[in-house]
């Protein structure tokens, strides 16, 4: 089964989604009428499973291929890295007819985007996930970033792929840990979208699909064609964010991006309920899910901790922070909180 999802953005480019794409990514980089080399960015562990069938892909079609190792890992989305990877584009001289491939998960994706937004002022982008997680979320929609000792994604830029290459075959390979992780971003869909979708969530035997997947990127691309520069509706998409990236950072990445916005979601839930912004059955049914997928469901942290990690978040503006609430199963809301009154909302999720 092989579903096409095209975004209309700054950049119009299509979302493929099938079995065995990794053996046709040359293919379909050739009908974009690509030419030239392309450096492939990848981490240490995907490059053990399948950069020699992507490369071998791209040497069938005729292109010169180089590849850029990364240790997989959130600490590889950071300046240090960002430069050696710009270098190592102009040391193999790439020009503005070449292209980046990021074959991976989410910190691939974010960093080889942010290097092909600045190198030579934007040179072609195309995003190969292999992560569940990446495929419905981070490969679609054109946010990049690296992130700096203050704060998680604050060094970043709006940068559109021109094609976004999801073989579902990929996640055969993930641990059970990481798939979940995936799994945690699909249940942020249809909490703020898609009720139906939530309640497919319930057979384990969904989420893999090439529906599914499709599924959540036709969601993720009708917001962002509305938003694409995240000035109002796209913000939905950051619920369980704004806990989530404060979890992430006061763990210092030992907590991963899926299990952090899990968490999140079900403390902005929770505290949600307590606000009277919507019904118990939200935080019930929601906990329900995450259990079924092995997901966290709370947090260590206090709210003066999380308060802590908050204020250090992307989302600030001056002496607001802007929180996803959700009012029902497949609907929720943007509330700008002013920011002496975060540790007391938060608390009431705890």
């Amino acid at each position: 089964m092989s579903f096409c999802v095209r975004v209309n953005a700054s950049k119009q480019y299509d979302v493929i989604i099938r079995r065995g794409l990794l053996n046709e990514c040359g293919r379909e980089l050739t009908k974009l009428g690509a030419r030239g080399k392309i450096c492939l960015v990848t981490d240490d562990t995907v490059d053990a499973l399948y950069s020699a069938r992507a490369a071998a892909s791209f040497a069938s079609s005729g292109f010169e291929t180089v590849k850029f190792v990364i240790p997989h890992g959130e600490r590889s989305k950071s300046a240090e890295m960002l430069i050696a990877l710009l270098r190592f584009l102009a040391e193999n001289d790439f020009t503005g007819s070449d292209t980046v491939a990021a074959l991976g998960g989410g910190v691939t994706g974010d960093l080889s985007g942010l290097a092909a937004s600045l190198y030579r002022r934007g040179v072609r982008l195309v995003q190969m996930p292999t992560t569940l997680l990446a495929a419905v979320d981070s490969s679609v929609g054109g946010k990049t970033a690296i992130d700096i000792p203050e704060g998680k994604n604050l060094v970043g830029s709006f940068y559109q792929p021109s094609l976004v290459l999801c073989d579902v075959d990929a996640f055969s390979t993930l641990p059970e840990t990481v798939f979940s992780e995936g799994c945690a971003e699909m249940i942020k869909y249809g909490v703020i979208y898609d009720a139906e979708l939530f309640s497919l969530l319930s057979d384990k035997a969904y989420v893999p699909s090439e529906e599914a997947v499709a599924r959540c990127v036709s969601i993720k691309r009708d917001v962002v064609e509305k938003d694409e520069r995240d000035l109002g509706l796209r913000r939905i998409l950051n619920f369980g964010h704004t806990v989530g990236h404060a979890i992430e950072l006061l763990s210092d990445y030992t907590v991963s991006h899926g299990n952090a916005v899990a968490a999140g979601m079900a403390v902005v839930t929770k505290a949600s309920v307590k606000s009277g912004f919507c019904p118990e059955e939200c935080y019930t049914s929601l906990i329900k899910l995450l259990e079924l997928y092995g997901l966290p469901t709370g947090t260590k942290h206090s709210a003066e901790e999380l308060k802590t990690g908050i204020l250090r978040d992307k989302k600030r503006f001056g002496d607001t922070i802007s929180f996803i609430v959700p009012e029902k199963i497949g609907s929720c809301r943007e509330m700008k909180l002013p920011t002496d009154k975060i540790e007391e909302f938060v608390a009431k999720g705890l």
